[in-house]
């Protein structure tokens, strides 16, 4: 049996007329960037997260590097963030001139641990005092502990940005991920809950100043043609990707519910091959608020295990196995190995599994079976 790690070819021939319909559209009317469709998904975007305001960018990227520009952040700045995260986050900040500045995660959430955020912002100000915001990531689809980190930013006068790029749909105590700090960074890339067909993001926020900074930088800084009153960059959201993000996003639901659904299913048949005590499963807190978009479990013989599953046809994924703290590019930041162990040790066992929305119950079954015979042997 075959089991791809994520499955796009199904989710495309369920909604195929729908998504030709409306790419034929914007082709009809010539009109492919910042148009009609791209104001319409930011309506429903901001509708949906609960925020005043959303604009649409080029992508998840583009989303973090000009909000931190909208904040007027830049050299001599720094900005913490997690060390366990996909590049984006902190390559965001050094693209500003900024510093970032690693702290270590909470072993269950794989998140940025607010306890260990109080201890180095008690630290770094005292040394510089150059800190000014903190970018938690809601990492593989659950919110972090947002209020210890509002109110631990609030107290050092920092502004969060939240990385929302893997939680469209999460919730945090009823708040949609993106809604609590200034703004919300999503990501439409292709594989996430809600993909585009290429590369797609969103600001969304309530303060409205900020959005207007924002929307002004996404076009090169210019308030009107040729008129240029501050450099911004390209951040633009094509037409064509709005319109099949509109398609999508009236299926969110339905699919975060398929993903949970699966999460309950891998959760079941792994109790039942009595795996417990040498997997360890995602810890999703309220259940109704985490999203999946990855299924991630931990294994201390993680590469074995893929290695065997991948004999047998079963995609996987490790999300991450190098910390941003030891990458070639971070070399002068002073971090070494062992400064940051939860995010090391995250990074030797995690493995991700299958839970995309189309996913079957046999194919689980088949997936939970052959990891068990790979542990028990």
């Amino acid at each position: 049996m075959r089991v791809p790690l994520v499955d796009l070819i199904l989710q495309y021939a369920s909604i195929r007329d729908e998504v030709t319909q409306a790419i034929q559209a914007v082709c009809e009317r010539q009109g492919f960037i910042l148009g009609p469709q791209v104001q319409r998904l930011e309506q429903v975007i901001a509708t949906l997260v609960k925020t005043g305001q959303g604009i649409g960018v080029s992508s998840g990227t583009d989303a973090l590097l000009v909000s931190l520009m909208a904040l007027g952040i830049g050299p001599g700045d720094a900005v913490v963030t997690s060390p366990y995260t996909f590049f984006a986050t902190a390559g965001s900040i050094s693209r500003v001139g900024a510093q970032p500045v690693f702290v270590d995660i909470d072993p269950k959430t794989y998140n940025l641990d607010p306890h260990r955020l109080a201890e180095a912002l008690t630290t770094r100000q005292r040394r510089t005092g150059s800190l000014k915001a903190v970018i938690p990531v809601h990492l593989f689809g659950r919110c972090a502990d947002m209020d210890s980190i509002l109110q631990t930013a609030a107290r050092n006068g920092l502004s969060v940005i939240e990385d929302a790029a893997q939680a469209l749909g999460a919730t945090d105590q009823g708040r949609p991920a993106g809604s609590m700090g200034v703004a919300g960074c999503l990501s439409f890339f292709p594989t996430k809950n809600v993909g585009a067909f290429g590369d797609g993001g969103m600001v969304v926020t309530s303060d409205t100043a900020f959005a207007e900074r924002v929307r002004l930088l996404r076009t090169h800084g210019g308030e009107s043609t040729y008129r240029h009153t501050v450099i911004g960059g390209n951040f633009r959201l094509d037409e064509i990707q709005a319109a099949v993000l509109l398609v999508k996003l009236n299926y969110l639901q339905q699919w975060n519910a398929a993903r949970r659904q699966h999460a309950a299913m891998y959760e079941t048949l792994f109790r039942q091959h009595g795996l417990l005590e040498q997997i360890t499963l995602p810890d999703a807190g309220d259940g109704e608020s985490c999203i999946y978009h990855q299924y991630v479990i931990r294994v201390p013989e993680r590469d074995a295990l893929r290695a065997y599953l991948a004999t047998r046809e079963i995609d996987t994924q490790v999300y991450y196995p190098q910390p941003l703290h030891l990458q070639e590019c971070y070399r002068e930041l002073g971090y070494k190995a062992g400064d940051f162990p939860e995010s090391e040790r995250a990074a030797r066992e995690t493995l991700a599994l299958p839970v995309y929305p189309e996913l079957k119950p046999a194919q689980q079954e088949y997936v939970v079976e052959t990891i068990t015979a790979c542990l028990r042997s």
